[in-house]
């Protein structure tokens, strides 16, 4: 029996406790069923691979809260009036070997494809610049407030309905660009009424959601809140910005905070705008995490391209006043490897290079990377093993096809 600190159990504030500090972290799956968009048969068989492989929590891709509002046409929705019988069933597999199942749940905002036929919504009608890559995207109007009273009403509604399927909490995506973090970011909330401006008014958004969601829930049910440390953005969310939303967060009842990076547009979360050096790269957000943790009242969870055993435990270590990082959020890594929880415990595959493009464009690159992810979970999800060699070209030209494939079944489900 391994005497790491990566094995040892974690006490949450809601009183539950987590096996051991591996949590499977989200990563956009865009499998769906189709026409209704909810999981089935292919999510369960790529859950039940992850659910055997001996992480402590599992966290589930994006779960939008609004159908007009997908990060994929393959992407899963739940509000109110959806059929909970294959929610119910998705929080059981995962739950099945031990870990914690938690559903993440989040709204685009602008980072919507053009493709899905929808209208983009965002705190400002600033749009996407992703130069060439731009125009894949809708372009977004500025929200109403009661629009935005709305979308935080349905997140609290889909939290309450993650908690009547049994999943054990949920996290508010706030990272990456998406809705709740484009309210953070002065780049993206241009507002001047009470949504906008100074940074309290920026955090509103998020804080309010947290505020509903935990007054609607039982307390012994998870709430955690994904959050940027940094957009990585000149003008942009900052890092102290990050650290003093997390202490805005305190008293929230919160039961984490993890800790990640970027956008669509800056894709830091892929680990492409970190130095060359794998070591560096694996640790980008380690930093940012245990200075945070050091004014957090909830224990701090980092994501962010680990994929050795050593990188691990050197994140996990305290400083010398206690404070750190106290969990660890693998997500691409859990592609290419389901086993890696309980191969890590027996001292197997402790040092591992994940395939990654190295290309000078590092928006096309980030893409790439997230196409070779997808290849290697559309394959557990059909039961086959993964194949860590396919090219990355080769990855982005089948994922194009089958998101085209999607988004036209998405389109006639809507229109239906």
């Amino acid at each position: 029996m391994t005497t790491s600190a990566i094995f040892q159990p974690l006490k949450l504030p809601n009183g539950s406790t987590v096996a051991n500090r591996i949590c499977k972290a989200a990563m956009e799956e865009n499998l769906a069923e189709q026409p209704g968009q909810y999981p089935g048969e292919r999510l369960f068989s790529l859950y039940d691979a992850w659910g055997k492989g001996g992480v402590g929590m599992i966290l589930t891709g994006n779960v939008m809260v609004a159908p007009t509002s997908l990060t994929g046409p393959g992407g899963v929705v739940l509000e109110k009036g959806t059929d909970l019988a294959p929610f119910k069933r998705w929080a059981e597999i995962g739950k099945a070997g031990g870990a914690q199942m938690w559903m993440q749940i989040n709204h685009t905002g602008r980072q919507m494809y053009k493709n899905l036929g929808e209208e983009a919504v965002a705190p400002s009608a600033t749009a996407l610049d992703l130069g060439k890559l731009s125009s894949l995207f809708a372009e977004p109007r500025a929200l109403e407030e009661a629009e935005i009273e709305a979308i935080i009403q349905r997140f609290v509604d889909t939290a309450a309905l993650a908690e009547e399927a049994g999943f054990d909490g949920v996290q508010i995506h706030s990272a990456h660009g998406y809705l709740s973090s484009q309210f953070l970011s002065p780049l993206t909330n241009r507002r001047t009424d009470q949504w906008g401006g100074s940074l309290e008014n920026r955090a509103r958004f998020l804080l309010s959601i947290v505020e509903r969601v935990r007054q609607r829930v039982k307390l012994s049910f998870g709430v955690a809140v994904k959050l940027n440390s940094a957009d990585f953005q000149k003008g942009g969310f900052e890092f102290e910005d990050a650290r003093q939303v997390v202490e805005w967060l305190n008293g929230h009842g919160v039961d984490y905070v993890e800790l990640s990076g970027g956008s669509y547009e800056s894709p830091a979360m892929t680990g492409t705008e970190a130095d060359t050096s794998t070591g560096k790269r694996e640790a980008y957000f380690i930093k940012f995490a245990r200075d945070i943790a050091k004014v957090a009242t909830m224990p701090i969870m980092v994501t962010g391209g680990i994929t050795k055993r050593a990188t691990a435990e050197e994140a996990l270590e305290q400083d010398p006043a206690g404070f750190g990082v106290a969990m660890l959020g693998i997500a691409r890594a859990m592609a290419f490897n389901p086993d890696l929880p309980d191969d890590w415990k027996e001292g197997r595959d402790l040092e591992w290079d994940m395939p990654a493009p190295n290309w000078s464009n590092s928006t096309l690159s980030g893409l790439a990377t997230m196409a070779l992810t997808k290849a290697q979970m559309e394959r557990m999800a059909k039961g086959k093993p993964v194949k860590p060699d396919i090219s990355p070209i080769r990855a982005m030209l089948g994922d194009q096809w089958r998101t085209a494939r999607r988004a036209s079944n998405y389109r006639k489900w809507r229109a239906a």
